[in-house]
């Protein structure tokens, strides 16, 4: 592999994060649309310090138990030094586009986000100091730094405020500064926005710390707040859970919260208007190292923008597409396992109905010939139908057995409660394997013999969660294809007991048969290029990033297959090499997040399609239990072929990636064509107009 050259999977990362933020540059997007993506930015760069950052400063604070080549290889600290130049000249362009571009417009708009130079009504000012002294007052805890004696712990991702101050005693004469803090309150159910009473048909809304800036001499009496600049502080939130199994296991998760909480700082950030002077003492003053340094603006937290309010709602919102039902498995008349027991469907959210699954499990729940039910849950939704339906059928007496994966990072605390209240109705409830975790995506169906639908599976991509399959673009696909099922069957055995060792003949597992399933449908198009033919491969994840992967694609490229890559994020393949010739990489960003991992192989023009829940990562492909299921049925198999297709002509929210990772516009002749938008009319125009 010498002569391959592979791209940083956190430098790669960081590329399809400024597409996102390029998204929130795009002034033909509604105005709260734009806004929407300056949230998701945010909070997907929340999620990568405390997680990817982490990783990277475990990796210097224990040197010695890592190999020193691997050091030399990674270079942790050079890494680190990237990221944060990185992050840093993102976040200039960032905060340009919310304070050049956003705010006015939403001025023009008649919506005033109320600034210093805005004077405000008396209605106003009595109604912003009632909601101060009646509300806020009591969940403020001002704070006057002493270098050396006073050092509170900052909380981690929530933003604050540090002020320069002198005392009133002092005015007139050489004034000394005195410098303080205060924790903006968004963590006690406060909103970070609060709506004015408006006046000349306009609306005015202001942060949460310019109401307790206007009245910080009730906060610090005797003292003149000269200027104030924000800052926050990220901390470490990754946990090696490889340790733990059983019930040790509940008790890390019971405990993650103040784990998180704790975590050793990895990101100060602060106002890029901040004094050097003010700068240097809250560093040493919170032991804060320069390397954790990045520079932001005068606001911090925007995932917070998620719930900013549209007084004109639903003005400068994106229209809403309905999604569309497949007539079949809307027809409440018959049961949708009848439907599946005559041929396998194929289930694509958010343009079709998640409710379709929501169905099928609803009347497996009250079916007197189901005896079983089977499923997995990676990330549960707050108020889950699906949990509920799952309760409701061991309550109807049938034997539920559900795989918990607890190690669902940020959703450990979520999938542990639940796990509690499925163990009160009486399911089996089976927690994580140590050392893996279960990503698959399968919910299985046992029937009584002979039934008359008999047994059905449903595989999918995506999570079974109701709010992320209204925004996630993910397939699934019904079948009762026996085969399928005899696989399916043996991967829950292994799963209820790992002494068990199945073969797989159909389904492609991590440890017992997927990387060397992939490799050998790699090799396959290789031999038809050698034997005269054409290769093709089409693959569609969120991640690339496994070497030995990259390698087989290199290869592939320099037999002469052609291989297209739709990658949304991490994509540590290098294009534009002579051993990646033939390689083309696009991304996607769009309205919904494209989540769906599909692998095509031309195969002599008798295609072969296969889904399932795995990135080509290190992680999936060797340290989970993951499900690549195969696409036999001609028809599902042709729509997923038309959707991909689709999404290779797109030329209006697709870039394709060179060397440097840049995201380069795709410009070509003729018609405009989005794919999220002409995937959405796709179905419609295959079933909008159908009878169920």
């Amino acid at each position: 592999m010498g002569k391959y050259q592979y791209i940083n999977r956190d430098i790669s990362w960081l590329s399809f994060n400024f597409r996102v933020l390029q998204e929130a540059m795009d002034k033909t997007l509604p105005l709260f649309e734009r806004i929407k993506f300056l949230a998701i930015y945010s909070n997907n760069t929340e999620e990568f310090y405390q997680v990817r950052v982490s990783y990277y400063k475990h990796m210097l604070r224990h040197l010695k138990e890592f190999p020193s080549q691997h050091i030399q290889d990674v270079d942790p600290a050079g890494i680190i030094r990237q990221i944060n130049e990185i992050v840093t000249n993102q976040q200039s362009i960032f905060h340009m586009i919310f304070e050049h571009e956003i705010l006015p417009d939403l001025r023009k708009n008649n919506i005033i986000v109320v600034n210093d130079n805005d004077r405000l009504t008396k209605q106003q000012q009595q109604y912003i100091r009632e909601v101060f002294y009646s509300d806020l007052i009591t969940s403020i805890q001002p704070i006057i730094l002493v270098k050396g004696k006073v050092r509170p712990f900052l909380k981690t991702g929530h933003p604050y405020m540090a002020m320069e101050m002198v005392s009133h005693e002092n005015m007139g004469k050489q004034r000394r500064k005195r410098y303080s803090i205060v924790k903006i309150p968004t963590d006690h159910n406060f909103s970070r926005f609060i709506e004015l009473p408006g006046k000349d048909d306009k609306h005015y809304i202001m942060f949460l710390e310019d109401v307790i800036m206007r009245h910080m001499d009730a906060i610090f009496p005797g003292y003149k707040v000269l200027n104030w600049y924000s800052l926050k502080l990220t901390r470490d939130a990754d946990m090696d859970y490889d340790d733990f199994e059983g019930d040790d296991l509940i008790d890390a998760i019971d405990r993650i919260r103040s784990h998180r909480s704790v975590g050793k700082p990895n990101r100060f950030q602060y106002d890029r208007k901040m004094p050097e002077k003010l700068l240097e003492y809250l560093r040493s003053s919170f032991q804060i190292s320069k390397d954790l340094l990045v520079m932001g603006g005068s606001r911090h937290n925007f995932r917070d923008f998620f719930s900013f309010p549209n007084p004109l709602y639903p003005e400068m919102e994106i229209d809403n597409l309905p999604p569309v039902p497949i007539p079949s498995l809307s027809n409440l008349k018959k049961p949708i396992a009848a439907q599946i027991s005559k041929m396998d469907y194929l289930l694509s959210v958010p343009y079709q109905p998640f409710e379709h699954y929501l169905r099928f499990l609803r009347e497996a729940a009250v079916d007197p010939t189901v005896v079983e039910i089977k499923s997995t849950q990676y990330r549960v939704s707050d108020h889950s139908v699906v949990v509920n339906s799952l309760i409701d059928a061991a309550e109807n007496g049938k034997k539920v057995t559900v795989f918990v994966e607890l190690k669902a990072r940020f959703d450990e605390e979520a999938n542990l409660k639940w796990a509690n209240e499925m163990t009160k109705a009486g399911i089996d409830i089976i927690y994580s394997i140590p050392n893996l975790k279960v990503h698959a995506k399968i919910a299985l169906v046992i029937r009584e013999k002979g039934s008359k639908h008999g047994d059905q599976v449903y595989l999918g991509t995506g999570n079974f969660n109701e709010k992320t399959a209204r925004i996630y673009c993910d397939h699934g696909l019904f079948t009762s294809n026996p085969e399928l099922l005899k696989d399916v069957k043996n991967l829950y055995r292994y799963l209820e007991d790992q002494t068990f060792k199945p073969k797989f003949h159909h389904i492609l597992v991590p440890v017992f048969n997927m990387v060397e399933g992939f490799k050998k449908l790699i090799n396959q198009e290789i031999k038809i290029v050698k034997k005269g033919g054409i290769g093709y491969i089409l693959l569609k994840m969120n991640g690339l990033q496994d070497g030995e992967m990259v390698s087989a694609l290199y290869k592939a490229s320099e037999a002469g297959v052609k291989v297209d890559l739709i990658i949304r994020g991490v994509c540590t393949l290098k294009p534009g090499q002579p051993y990646s010739k033939n390689i083309r990489v696009i991304r996607i960003v769009d309205r919904f997040l494209e989540h769906a991992r599909v692998f095509v192989f031309l195969n002599n023009g008798a295609h072969k399609v296969y889904m399932g829940s795995a990135d080509w990562m290190k992680r999936n492909l060797r340290r989970r239990v993951e499900c690549i299921f195969p696409v036999y049925d001609p028809d599902a198999k042709k729509e997923i072929l038309d959707i991909l297709n689709i999404q290779l002509s797109d030329n209006v929210k697709a870039c394709e990636l060179d060397e440097k990772l840049s995201n380069n516009r795709i410009i070509t002749n003729g018609p405009d064509i989005r794919s999220q938008i002409a995937t959405y009319e796709y179905f419609h125009k295959k079933y909008g107009h159908q009878e169920p």
